[in-house]
């Protein structure tokens, strides 16, 4: 896929070795321990260090600030294979990445180079945006930051924040502006910072337990007058809900690859059992039954991955790709649902028990129709860019 304007549907060399090394750590390192860590639900320190070591941790970080630095759409091709492995691994390998987004959008050159080189030394960031009563609705957050001095007193809560417990540091959104809280100029009142987990006053709670994606940890994060220097805002202040959406604009593509990358590994356990199980006298992908949904399956990873692609490329090309994101999200997750419960129909009552795959995909993947804005809200996205 090249990304300097012209249009091309084969990878170059580069991208065929960037994928081949994901696949090989997918294949090699995360998928021979899935399960484990879906039934033990243990954050996988030991993969998640491997990761590091080859950088995929920092993968949009730039190399000036020490990390990968690598285009959308390599994020992308990457993010796909890791989420073949395990959805749960690779998100908590993958959520760093969405953490130094802000930094990286919004952060002065000394802040990129800080944070982005203590995350290439091994550290790990989780992003704080959503609340008990704001999720979708992101300008409903409550939690506030008060600058006195040169020191801003944060508090409130975030809630669902992946990869909380284990974070050194957390990219914070807050109303600095909060008696705008509310009116129609709210946008304007809300900037990010970066906060510390080891600052008093900053608390973790217990890892909830979820449907899937057990081996990413979700976490509540507090903030109970946390002291937060004025040289840890990001960017200009009232521009926080701007770098939030910027943000949105380069996760949905990659988290849109990730549901592919479940939806992907569904269909190639589908294929392998309608191989290998026979009724009625020969093996049921001749039966035009199930033949038929698995062709269908097929044809609807690859439509997801071209919109993904596309959503990508646009980033890399320097083109708004707000609704291209959106397609892509939308698309994506709801594709991969499905896909992944036809995979499991295909197995029939094996599909429904734990000892084989699909069960676990089944699971997995429900969240990607939820986080990174739901499915509902990427049709909102779409409908007002269309009517714009």
């Amino acid at each position: 896929m090249s990304t300097n304007g012209s249009i091309s549907f084969s990878l170059s060399a580069e991208h065929e070795d960037i994928q081949r090394l994901a696949r090989d750590f997918a294949r090699n390192e995360i998928a021979p321990v899935a399960e484990h860590y879906d039934k033990t639900h243990e954050y996988p320190w030991p993969v998640v260090k491997k990761a590091q070591e080859l950088g995929l941790t920092t993968m949009n970080t730039p190399e000036a600030y020490g990390g990968l630095g690598l285009t959308m759409f390599e994020e992308c091709l990457v993010s796909e294979e890791l989420a073949w492995g395990c959805s749960g691994i690779s998100t908590a390998i993958g959520v760093n990445s969405l953490g130094m987004l802000p930094i990286l959008i919004g952060g002065s050159e000394a802040q990129k180079t800080e944070y982005g080189n203590r995350m290439g030394d091994g550290e790990l960031c989780a992003y704080c945006v959503t609340e008990p009563e704001a999720g979708s609705d992101v300008s409903g957050i409550a939690t506030t930051a008060v600058k006195q001095g040169d020191v801003y007193t944060l508090n409130g809560s975030k809630t669902f924040i992946t990869g909380a417990i284990n974070a050194n540091f957390y990219t914070v959104l807050a109303y600095t502006s909060p008696d705008l809280r509310g009116t129609k100029n709210r946008y304007k009142g809300m900037s990010f910072f970066v906060v510390e987990r080891d600052w008093e006053g900053v608390s973790v709670g217990k890892p909830f337990e979820k449907l899937g994606q057990h081996a990413s940890d979700t976490a509540e994060v507090i903030f109970d007058n946390v002291q937060v220097p004025a040289t840890h805002l990001l960017g200009e202040e009232g521009k926080g809900f701007l770098y939030a959406m910027k943000v949105f604009d380069h996760s949905r593509p990659s988290v849109a690859a990730g549901a592919v990358g479940v939806a992907q590994r569904a269909l190639d356990e589908a294929i392998k059992y309608a191989k290998e199980r026979y009724s009625m006298g020969q093996p049921i992908w001749q039966h035009q039954a199930i033949g038929h949904m698995i062709a269908d399956m097929a044809i609807q990873v690859e439509a997801a991955r071209l919109l993904v692609w596309k959503a990508a490329w646009s980033v890399d090309s320097g083109a708004r790709n707000t609704t291209a994101a959106a397609f892509a999200k939308a698309y994506a997750a709801d594709m991969a649902m499905k896909v992944c419960v036809d995979a499991v129909q295909v197995f029939g009552g094996y599909g429904y028990m734990s000892e084989y795959p699909v069960e676990k995909l089944m699971r997995d993947i429900k969240i990607y129709q939820i986080y990174e804005g739901t499915s509902q809200i990427q049709r909102n996205i779409i409908m007002r860019e269309l009517f714009r």
